[in-house]
């Protein structure tokens, strides 16, 4: 499922694209933001596709031998290992996987070069070595191998990472954050795992994309209150000088603090603080963090938000309350 990061990010951007408009659509914006989030959900279904393709080649290129006018015994006798992979077998298989991947129109073929480059790579790597020459031949070995296989992908990214710029503009900032998906997925497969496992799901419950569409919306319908609000607390700056993502981070994290009464004060904070590093300027995280401690302060006073449930956790008087 795509994490509360990712989805603060699509927020993020969103809104960021909003506002750069003259006149916002929130319709048009939540329809942005829900598409952003699906094809986040796409990535992860084309990296296990990725995968599935790579072993592909390998069993295309055994064939190939086999063909050749004058074989060799190697040709002849290939050690099959490697297509014979059992975690390979089981997500080459599964119903979920190949159901989306069709519906969605997902494959390598115009991009083929992406899993030769990496089948390149896995073939000179030590992990596939010594697995191919291993004496062992068991579905924990199998499991080792795929996930070798991905963590060579993952450090060897840049090649990736410049064939999905050319597929969409959506998955520029998704790859660290679906390779979490993929990761947990190899976890959920067992030797036993029929072909109806079913597979991560776009969103954890029901509550993450009522949480999504609710922090844009209301940051958008909230905005002039959040820009004034941003405005006389940022001393001896205009809120025309400050970064306009700068605004944007800020917004997003006191209409959280304000509008979800169940997520703790410091858990919004810290989670835009680590956004703000990536998305805003050098200093920004220390700036935003300021800010946003001086604002939250302010609202607490004036008791603009109440906190419930495990949204207490790091109130004042919480720990006196429970006991």
């Amino acid at each position: 499922m795509i994490s509360r990061r990712l989805l603060r990010i699509k927020a993020l951007i969103t809104l960021y694209a909003y506002s750069r408009k003259d006149s916002g659509n929130l319709k048009a914006a939540e329809e942005e933001l829900l598409l952003s989030i699906k094809k986040s959900y796409d990535l992860y279904h084309l990296l296990l596709l990725l995968l599935i393709d790579i072993f592909n080649i390998a069993e295309e290129k055994i064939e190939l031998a086999r063909q050749k006018k004058i074989p060799s015994e190697e040709d002849l006798n290939p050690n099959t290992k490697l297509i014979e992979n059992r975690l390979l077998r089981q997500l080459e298989q599964n119903v979920s996987l190949k159901k989306y991947c069709k519906s969605a129109h997902l494959s390598w073929h115009q991009h083929d070069s992406v899993p030769r480059h990496y089948y390149s790579l896995l073939i000179s790597s030590d992990i596939y070595k010594k697995y191919m020459n291993s004496g062992n031949n068991s579905y924990s070995e199998d499991k080792k191998l795929i996930s070798g296989l991905f963590n060579i992908i993952l450090s060897e990214s840049e090649y990736l990472e410049s064939a999905l710029e050319e597929m969409s503009i959506y998955w520029n900032d998704d790859l660290d954050f679906i390779s979490i998906m993929v990761e947990k997925t190899f976890r959920r497969f067992k030797e036993n795992s029929d072909v109806y496992l079913s597979l991560m799901e776009l969103y954890r419950s029901d509550e993450d994309e009522i949480f999504v569409r609710t922090l844009l919306r209301k940051t958008i319908l909230k905005r002039e209150f959040l820009t004034d609000l941003i405005d006389r607390n940022t001393t001896n700056w205009e809120i025309e000088r400050v970064a306009l993502m700068d605004t944007l981070v800020m917004q997003l994290a006191i209409c959280e603090v304000i509008e979800f009464t169940e997520i703790p004060v410091k858990v919004s904070l810290n989670e835009y603080i680590e956004i703000a590093k990536f998305y805003c300027t050098s200093k920004s995280s220390n700036f935003v963090n300021g800010i946003l401690d001086k604002i939250v302060k302010e609202m607490r006073e004036q008791g603009v938000f109440q906190k419930r449930g495990r949204g207490l956790v790091g109130e004042p008087g919480f720990e006196e309350t429970k006991q």
